[in-house]
Parts: structure tokens; sequence; C-alpha cells
């Protein structure tokens, strides 16, 4: 059986000092804690190697800005801290989450300023993300949560306030008995599952939504370029919820989900067909690569 996260062994690299796994703590009087004040980035190593690991470097890194709370580390520097964390690792494909957020200061109320902003990296072995739904296809619940709009709240940073109604919407999703669910934008159009980008197929073109107030995923970007050097058409566009009756195959993308096929959203069926499979296969050689 798994452990808690709380009570693993290994170390965890926090602000330039790697801890024991069970020491690595915060008080209760963190600024993130109460006000979501922290953004993180979630990445893969295959092999011992971080798939895209500068990108993602550079993004959390922008996500802070984002937030007002411009980061003590530079590129270069996490990126010694998340090959410190693998080279004290005997696992070589691991999933890396790093996170940075305003600790306890001198300000305890919606202000932090005066607050130091932290950043630490763990790694752990995390399998697929949806379970065998990598040769099923997914299932996926419709959230009744939007994704806000852009002049709301910072949607183009990976800040984990962002992440709440992700969270209600994929417990409500698993209780129906699905993987996820798919989220709709403050327009009614699609926008993307819970923690995943999502594509669609129709006559062979690839259709995918317009990331206009939501994350434009890493590993989308790579499956964009993948679809790009196979000369399949594909349309950003924005898609109407009842536009999935038009679509044959579906797929997710992200680091954690890598790209996962779907078969079934709501009530609109999808195959696992040849597209999905190629890219599906091909993404997983271009990681390992």
């Amino acid at each position: 059986m798994m452990s808690p996260y709380d009570d693993r062994d290994g170390v965890i690299w926090m602000d330039g000092i790697l801890v024991p796994w069970r020491d690595a703590k915060v008080h209760i009087l963190t600024h993130a804690l109460h006000y979501g004040s922290s953004v993180f980035e979630g990445e893969r190593a295959y092999g011992g190697k971080i798939f895209e690991s500068k990108r993602h470097s550079e993004r959390l890194i922008q996500s802070a800005n984002y937030l007002d709370m411009p980061l003590p580390y530079s590129v270069e520097q996490i990126e010694d801290a998340k090959q410190e964390i693998l080279d004290n690792n005997k696992e070589k494909d691991l999933y890396v989450r790093v996170i940075a957020w305003r600790g306890s200061g001198l300000d305890m109320g919606v202000a932090s300023a005066k607050n130091k902003v932290h950043m630490s990296v763990s790694a752990w072995e995390w399998g697929a993300y949806y379970g065998d739904a990598k040769m099923q296809g997914a299932k996926l619940d419709i959230s009744k949560w939007k994704r806000p709009s852009p002049d709301t709240i910072p949607s183009f940073a990976k800040a984990s306030g962002l992440y709440m109604i992700c969270t209600v919407s994929k417990h409500e999703a698993e209780a129906k008995g699905c993987s996820d669910a798919l989220m709709l934008d403050y327009r009614g159009y699609v926008a993307e599952a819970t923690g995943a980008n999502v594509f669609f197929v129709h006559d062979g073109v690839v259709h995918t939504p317009k990331p206009d107030c939501f994350l434009n995923g890493i590993t989308r970007q790579t499956v964009m370029r993948m679809l790009r050097e196979r000369g399949i058409e594909t349309i950003e566009r924005h898609i109407e919820l009842d536009e999935l009756e038009n679509f044959t195959e579906c797929w997710l993308t992200g680091t954690a989900a890598e790209v996962t096929p779907v078969g079934r959203i709501g009530n609109y069926s999808f195959e696992v067909g040849p597209i999905t499979k190629d890219i599906a296969n091909s993404y997983d050689n271009i990681v390992r690569s």
C-alpha cells in the first residue's frame, strides 16, 4: 500500500538544503496556506532526465511574476535544484514537483510583500495519471464549474489557487465513476480537463480549444508541434459543447496525463483511433529519447 505523502523516505530540496522527507514542513501561518499565494510545476523525469525541464523552470518564474511574488532563484538555480533531487533518487522515472510560496513573516493579511518567497523540489514515482485509461480511453464528466475570465484572475499562471474548482470538479466526477471532468470557460466554450488540455478529431482534422483563458500546456505545445510535423491540419478555435457529437477521437495532454485517449465525455463517445494512437505512442518515444 502506498504511504501518505508526508510519511516517506528520501529528501526534499527546500531553499537550498536537502531536508529529510518527513521534516519538510512549514509554519501554520504560512501565507500560501491562507491566501493561495503559491505557484508550482509538475514535471516528469524519464530515465533520469526531465522532459522540457528548462521550459518548466521558465514558466515557474513567469507564474510567480503574475502573482507579484518574484522568485529569489534563477532558471539555472532551479535546474540545479531539480538535478540535485534526481541525483539523490535511485529511481529514474519520477514525477517532479517544484513549488514556490509566500511563507510566514511580518504580513498576515491579504498583502504579503514583506514575507519571504520559498521554493522546494520533491520527486516520487507516479505511474499513469488515469490508470488503465491510457489503453481503454478515459471517461469524463462535464463540470458545472467554469474556467474564469482572464480579467478576473491571472489565468495564465500555474497557480495553486486556480486549481480549487478543478479539485471540486474532479471529486464530483470520481463520485460518478469518471476519471476526470471537462470544464467549459466563462463563455461556455470547451476549455480543458481539470489538469490537462484536450484535443478532438473530425475527418482527419484536429481541433483544440484556443488557450485564451487557461494554461497553454507544455505537453500541449509539444503535441501541436508533432501534428504539424505530420502535416495534420490542426485548428485552434472556440468549440461549442454540442460539437462533441461530431468528433470521432479525443485525447488529453499534460505532464502528468502525458497523452491519454478519451472514450467518453458526458453522453458523447469517441474511439481510440489512429491519430490518437500515433500521437500517444510517438510522445512516449520522444520523452524517452
